[in-house]
C-alpha cells in the first residue's frame, strides 16, 4: 500500500469515524501550514516552530475553519458537521469546546479531502486561510 497517497474507495472512507479523519486531516493541515511557512522565506527554525504553533492550534483553526465555511460544497459541509459533532474524550485548557469542536470538523474535512485524493481542493480552500496569516 502506498501510504503517502493512499487509495481508498468512497464506501471505505465512509466507514471511517470523523475522528479517524480528524487524525489524518490533523497531519494534512500541519504539513500545509509548516509548508506555507518554511517556503515563504527566511525564517528561523525557532521561528519556524512557534509560528506553526500558533498556526494548528484549536482556536487558529476555528477561525480558517470560518473563512472558509461559505466556500464548501454540500458534500464537504457533511464531513465538516459530522466532523464537529465528533465527542473526542479529551479538549486542551488552551481552547474552548466549541473552537476544538470547529478544528475538529476542519481537520476531519482536510483528511476526507486527503483520503478522497482531492488535492487541488485542498490547495484552494488552504489559500484562502492563509490569505488570513
Amino acid at each position: 500500500m502506498d501510504y503517502l497517497h493512499p487509495k481508498l474507495d468512497d464506501a471505505a472512507i465512509a466507514r471511517m469515524s470523523s475522528l479517524a479523519l480528524a487524525h489524518v486531516g490533523d497531519a494534512v493541515y500541519e504539513v500545509l501550514v509548516r509548508s506555507y511557512l518554511a517556503c515563504g522565506g527566511t525564517q528561523t527554525a525557532r521561528n519556524l516552530h512557534s509560528h506553526t504553533i500558533a498556526l494548528v492550534r484549536a482556536g487558529a483553526q476555528a477561525q480558517a475553519a470560518q473563512r472558509i465555511l461559505p466556500l464548501l460544497t454540500e458534500a464537504e459541509r457533511e464531513v465538516y458537521r459530522h466532523g464537529r459533532n465528533a465527542k473526542p474524550k479529551t479538549v486542551p485548557k488552551s481552547a474552548s469546546v466549541a473552537e476544538y469542536a470547529q478544528a475538529t470538523a476542519l481537520e476531519a474535512l482536510f483528511g476526507w479531502l486527503y483520503l478522497k485524493q482531492q488535492y487541488d481542493r485542498i490547495n484552494a480552500l488552504f489559500d484562502v486561510i492563509a490569505q488570513a496569516f
